[in-house]
């Protein structure tokens, strides 16, 4: 591909991740905390780190170091295992400061998810303990030139006692920044398998070349893997998930829901600034200040309702998955958990464009001024709220709320 020839690509041989001591949050409200203390650091320069495409190293390096990145980590395996509601408030505190650095860790999260379910006990105790050292994973999943986002070309043959793996990746959030590359590939029976590569191992190649106009910041670029060993320790037959009920879609979509709620909260924040400071009022409005228009008011209020709106159901949702995992899972309240994310996701995706567009009908000209960056708002709403689209969530929830009929069993529901 002609991208990896840019002079301007950044790979893995430039820069590698630190592996840093990270300490262990125990409780709920530690969580919270180390997500505002986070997010105050990561929101001075967002703006200029998104018109540099800069990657936000030292932060995912504080989110580590913080103990965030094992909040959800099981408490029989060390971890404080927050509740649904909390992780999803996480990912929104980061996500209103700065949404590339609350979508790198996402998949992490899946993946911790997908191997409780689906890992052998010694395989979760490994890679549980390694998140709880500060080891990152980043996602090696989706391709290019599939038919759709669940076909797979990426082969993993056995090789002796190991296994090599060979294909490429693309969309592989998280990856640069990671110590762990969990890599989906079919096996020799043509089952996925889910590959934890350690970084720096030979045939692994990792290039920031994402060029996508929003999120940019996220390094969601390629994974190039020739002829790469891993450990037959390290493989875990993810496929086994599919055999049961479970809530592998609706983690991964609470998590998207939460980035989404974070955009749209960043840009009514925004929004409301810089009206009071910089905007100037209409003329027929006959006010001396824009915040006094009667029409600019009612616009900020419809907003704010409807934020407060798609994060109450995000809270329902985040509460659904809590009672679900409280008791054995059934393919009932699999479904349940799944159509509570979906509803919270249409409205978060909803208010994450529509506040990132209206931002600039309230705050005037002025406000598209490349100084101020406000756009990227928009950009990274309209960017993540791709991952999976919404008139299929409203064709779930409607389909389940009329016939009963349960939800496809995958990561988009």
């Amino acid at each position: 591909m002609s991208s990896l020839a840019d002079a301007n690509v950044q790979s893995d041989l430039d820069i590698a991740p630190l592996l840093l001591p990270a300490q262990v949050l125990r409780n709920d409200a530690q969580a919270i905390k180390a997500a505002h203390e986070l997010a105050q650091v990561a929101r001075v320069q967002a703006a200029k780190r998104d018109r540099q495409r800069k990657l936000p190293w030292s932060e995912i390096e504080q989110f580590t170091r913080s103990g965030l990145g094992s909040i959800a980590i099981p408490r029989e395996y060390g971890g404080p295992q927050v509740s649904f509601v909390t992780l999803a408030d996480v990912f929104a505190i980061i996500s209103a400061a700065d949404p590339a650095l609350g979508q790198i860790p996402q998949n992490q999260f899946g993946i911790i998810n997908l191997v409780l379910g689906s890992a052998t006990e010694e395989q979760k105790k490994q890679l549980f303990q390694s998140v709880l050292e500060g080891w990152r994973i980043g996602n090696a999943g989706p391709e290019r030139g599939t038919r759709n986002t669940l076909e797979l070309k990426a082969r993993i043959t056995a090789d002796g006692d190991d296994y090599v793996i060979n294909g490429q990746k693309f969309y592989s959030t998280g990856a640069l920044f990671a110590h762990w590359v969990a890599v989906k590939a079919l096996n020799d029976d043509g089952k996925q398998v889910l590959a934890f590569v350690r970084r720096g191992t030979p045939g692994l190649r990792i290039v920031d070349d994402w060029s996508g106009f929003g999120q940019r910041t996220t390094a969601s670029g390629t994974i190039l893997l020739n002829n790469v060993r891993v450990e037959s320790s390290l493989v875990v037959d993810n496929w086994k998930i599919n055999d049961k009920p479970n809530t592998q879609g609706a983690v991964s979509q609470l998590i998207q829901a939460a980035i989404d709620a974070g955009i749209a909260r960043g840009a009514i924040d925004d929004a409301i600034e810089f009206v009071k400071t910089r905007a100037r009022p209409w003329i027929d409005a006959k006010v001396e200040r824009a915040s006094d228009d009667l029409y600019v008011i009612a616009d900020i209020g419809k907003l704010k309702i409807e934020l407060h709106a798609a994060e109450a159901l995000l809270r329902k949702a985040g509460k659904v998955l809590d009672q679900v995992h409280a008791a054995p899972l059934t393919a009932e309240s699999a479904a349940r958990a799944s159509i509570a994310v979906a509803e919270a996701k249409v409205l978060t995706t909803e208010i994450a464009l529509q506040a990132s567009e209206k931002l600039f009908e309230l705050a005037g000209s002025r406000a598209t001024l490349a100084e101020f960056n406000l756009d990227r708002h928009w950009r990274n709403a309209r960017v993540h709220t791709l991952h999976d689209p919404v008139r299929w969530k409203y064709h779930a929830v409607g389909a389940y709320r009329l016939n009963g009929t349960l939800p496809a069993r995958h990561s988009w529901i």
